[in-house]
C-alpha cells in the first residue's frame, strides 16, 4: 500500500505521525511527572504544617485555657489549600477547592495519587498527651496538572494542526511542478517537443525542470535535423541518378552511335564490287576504340556505385586503383600517399567510408581547386570520448590550389560526406588558408551502419 501512495500523501502521512508522536510524548512526561510532583507537594505541605504546629505549641502550652487555644487553631487552619490538621478522633475535612484548574477525572486522581497521606503528630497540652493528625489534599494540585495537560493536549493539537497545514500547503506547492512535468513528458512522448514546464518548487526540481525543457528542445531539433537529412538523401539520390543518367546519355550515347556507324559500315562493305580490306580494318579499329572508351567509362561508372576490389583486395590496394585512376586521367598533378603500416583491416562500413572521403577530396581538387599537388595521409588515432578509449582512423587530404573563399558552402558531397560521419560517430572538418584546402575526417574503426547510400 505504501509503494501506491504519492510523494506528497507520504510526506504528509509521515509529518502527522511526527506530530502526533510528539505531542504523545510531551503528554506522556507530564503525566509521568505527575505523581512524583504530588508526592513532593504533600512532604512539602506536611514538613512545612509540623514545623508550624511544634512552634506554636508553646503558645498554646502558654494559654489560660490550652484545650480551647489548641481546638481554636485547628479550627483556624481548617480553609488551608493543601492540608488539614485535626486532633485525634475528630473526623478529618477536606478543605475546599480554590476553583483552581479543571477538575481532575476519578482514574487520573487513582493513577496519580490513590491514598490520602496522614501523618500522626504527638503533642502535649495542658500537661497531657495527645496527637494531632495532618493530612495533605492534594486535589488543587492534581487539577492543576491535569488542567496542564489538557491545556497541553488542545494548544499542542491546535500549533500541530496549523504546522501541518502550513507544512502541506508549502510541500504541495514545492512538489507541484512533478504533475506539470509528468505532463510534459506524456506530451513529449507523443511528439509534442514544443512542450516547456516553467521551472518552480525546490531549485532541485527548478533544475530538473529547466533540463526537461533542454532535452525536449534538442530531441525537437534532433528530429528536425532527422527530417532535413531525410530530405537532402532523397535530393542527394535524385541528383545522383540525374548525373548518372547524364552521363549515360553523353558517354554511353555517342559511343553507341558510333557503334552502330561503324558496324553498318562494315555490313554494306561484302555489298560492294571490290573488298575494301583496309575499310574493314578501319571500321574494326575504330569499333575496338569504341568498345574500349566504353569499358574505361563502365569501371568509372562503377567505381563510384561500388569501388572495386575493396572487398577481395582490401583498402590499401582500393585506394591504390583510384589513385592510378586519378594519375593517368591527370598527369599533370602530382599525388603522394602516405598509409600508415600499422593501418590493419577494419569493417567494411569503416573501410568503405575512408574510401569515399578519398573519392569525394580528390574529386572535387580535380574540378574545381587547380592544384598542382594532392598530398593524402591515412593513419590510425586513439581519441579518448566519454571516458572510453576509442579507435579512429584519421584520413587527410591536402591540396595547394586555390582554397575557398570565406562564404563558400559545402557542395552536396562533402555535406553527405558529413553527414555519413556524423551517423556512424565521426566527424569531418574542411578548412583552407587561401592557399589550398584540407579536407580531414576521423572514422571510427568500429563503424557500424547500413549499406553504402552515396
Amino acid at each position: 500500500m505504501w509503494q501506491d501512495w504519492s510523494l506528497r500523501r507520504r510526506i504528509n502521512v509521515l509529518l502527522a505521525l511526527v506530530l502526533m508522536l510528539g505531542l504523545a510524548i510531551n503528554i506522556g512526561r507530564l503525566a509521568l511527572e505527575a505523581a512524583p510532583r504530588v508526592l513532593a507537594e504533600d512532604q512539602s505541605v506536611i514538613r512545612l504544617t509540623r514545623a508550624f504546629v511544634e512552634t506554636i505549641m508553646d503558645e498554646v502550652n502558654d494559654a489560660p485555657d490550652p484545650d480551647a487555644r489548641l481546638n481554636r487553631i485547628v479550627s483556624d487552619l481548617g480553609p488551608l489549600r493543601h492540608v488539614s490538621v485535626t486532633r485525634q478522633g475528630m473526623p478529618v475535612q477536606a478543605p475546599s477547592s480554590s476553583g483552581v484548574g479543571r477538575a481532575a477525572p476519578a482514574w487520573f486522581i487513582a493513577l496519580v495519587h490513590p491514598d490520602k497521606t496522614s501523618v500522626s503528630m504527638p503533642v502535649i497540652v495542658a500537661g497531657r498527651a495527645d496527637t494531632l493528625v495532618i493530612t495533605s489534599h492534594p486535589d488543587d494540585e492534581i487539577a492543576e496538572i491535569w488542567d496542564g495537560i489538557v491545556t497541553q493536549l488542545v494548544v499542542g493539537s491546535l500549533v500541530g494542526l496549523a504546522l501541518f497545514g502550513i507544512t502541506t500547503l508549502v510541500v504541495g506547492r514545492a512538489l507541484a511542478p512533478l504533475g506539470d512535468l509528468s505532463e510534459a513528458m506524456s506530451r513529449i512522448e507523443a511528439g509534442a517537443y514544443d512542450a516547456r514546464v516553467k521551472p518552480g518548487g525546490a531549485p532541485e526540481l527548478a533544475a530538473l525542470c529547466a533540463k526537461l525543457n533542454h532535452l525536449a528542445g534538442a530531441l525537437g531539433e534532433a528530429v528536425e535535423e532527422k527530417r532535413r537529412l531525410a530530405e537532402r538523401t532523397v535530393s542527394l539520390q535524385d541528383l545522383e541518378r540525374k548525373e548518372i543518367a547524364r552521363e549515360l546519355h553523353d558517354e554511353f550515347g555517342p559511343h553507341l552511335f558510333a557503334l552502330r556507324a561503324h558496324a553498318s559500315a562494315l555490313m554494306r562493305l561484302p555489298d560492294a564490287a571490290t573488298l575494301d580490306v583496309g575499310a574493314m580494318r578501319r571500321h574494326g579499329q575504330a569499333i575496338l576504340d569504341q568498345v574500349n572508351a566504353v569499358q574505361q567509362f563502365n569501371r568509372r561508372i562503377l567505381e563510384r556505385l561500388r569501388p572495386v576490389g575493396l572487398a577481395e583486395l582490401g583498402l590499401r590496394e582500393a585506394l591504390g586503383a583510384l589513385v592510378r585512376l586519378w594519375r593517368e586521367s591527370r598527369p599533370e598533378v602530382a599525388i603522394e600517399t602516405t598509409l600508415a603500416d600499422t593501418l590493419v583491416r577494419s569493417n567494411e562500413t569503416a573501410e568503405l567510408t575512408i574510401y569515399r572521403v578519398v573519392q569525394e577530396a580528390l574529386t572535387n581538387v580535380f574540378r574545381h581547386a587547380e592544384a598542382s599537388s594532392v598530398d593524402v595521409s591515412i593513419e590510425p588515432l586513439q581519441q579518448i570520448v566519454a571516458g572510453h578509449r576509442r579507435s579512429y582512423t584519421r584520413v587527410r587530404v591536402r591540396d595547394d590550389g586555390r582554397g575557398l573563399t570565406p562564404e563558400h558552402k559545402l557542395g552536396f558531397g562533402l555535406t553527405g560526406m558529413r553527414e555519413r560521419l556524423l551517423a556512424l560517430g565521426g566527424t569531418l572538418t574542411v578548412a583552407s588558408t587561401g592557399a589550398g584546402v584540407t579536407i580531414e575526417a576521423l572514422v571510427p574503426a568500429d563503424a557500424m551502419a547500413p549499406a553504402d547510400a552515396a
